[in-house]
């Protein structure tokens, strides 16, 4: 799995958003037990600490030490170092096993077969992500330039999969088809500029050319959006969900 986020954990932690409650209600609603769930390729913990009302133990894994330093801290939440495809954790350990906005990154059947082996039978495999924020026909036209064109080369080509909402990803297990939520939020213009900076093709075009391209937005954006204002901004949510038979 590629480490495209501890140079900007601190933007990541700050900056990414939050997923809805309701999406933990309704896999702790369809999962059989409340033991034990693993959190793989956690970040700062922003799923895993959606899962603590709902589950004795939270393993939240990651390969960035730096994103675990910043993590949501509970008292049922233990994170480790890890990569996705090998744990050090035991045969049928886990009632629940989730992924946020990171399982394009994986190695696909090594995962799985991980996923496999340390899932409970009748565990729920949950993959999670949102796609490209809305806001308005303006402010749109600006990230979509952004995103397009701007960071246009900058992208990782496992991108494709978010743009594609995982609907092309392998998923060898038992499907259920997973009820619609909604990610929203009222911003301001600096809050979403702060989001923009935790992307991974953003710290590759600092990587390549030294300067960062959010500056390159920045006086587009406040020209059409106050500095004070808010705004309802949403995020494309959507997931894959399967039970792990064995």
């Amino acid at each position: 799995m590629k480490d495209n986020f501890s140079l900007q954990s601190n933007h990541y932690s700050q900056y990414r958003p939050n997923y809805p409650k309701e999406v933990f209600d309704y896999l702790a609603a369809i999962t059989p037990g409340h033991q034990s769930a693993w959190d793989v390729a956690t970040g700062n913990g922003q799923v895993a600490r959606g899962l603590v009302p709902h589950f004795k133990t939270i393993m939240a894994t990651d390969i960035s030490e730096r994103q675990i330093e910043k993590a949501f801290a509970a008292h049922n939440i233990q994170y480790s170092i890890a990569a996705a495809e090998h744990t050090p954790f035991n045969d049928s350990s886990f009632d629940l096993i989730t992924i946020g906005q990171a399982i394009h990154w994986f190695n696909f059947n090594a995962f799985y077969q991980e996923a496999v082996r340390v899932g409970k039978h009748n565990a729920i495999i949950a993959a999670i992500s949102y796609h490209l924020l809305r806001v308005d026909a303006t402010v749109d036209s600006i990230i979509d330039h952004f995103y397009s064109g701007i960071l246009h080369g900058y992208w990782d080509p496992e991108r494709r999969y978010i743009d594609e909402y995982y609907r092309t990803i392998p998923f060898p297990f038992r499907e259920l088809e997973a009820p619609t939520f909604q990610m929203s939020f009222e911003w301001n213009p600096d809050q979403l500029l702060g989001f923009l900076s935790s992307w991974s093709a953003v710290q590759h075009y600092r990587s390549r050319n030294g300067n960062d391209p959010v500056e390159l937005i920045r006086k587009d954006l406040f020209k059409v959006w106050m500095k004070d204002e808010t705004k309802t901004v949403l995020f494309p949510f959507f997931m894959r969900v399967g039970v792990i038979e064995k």
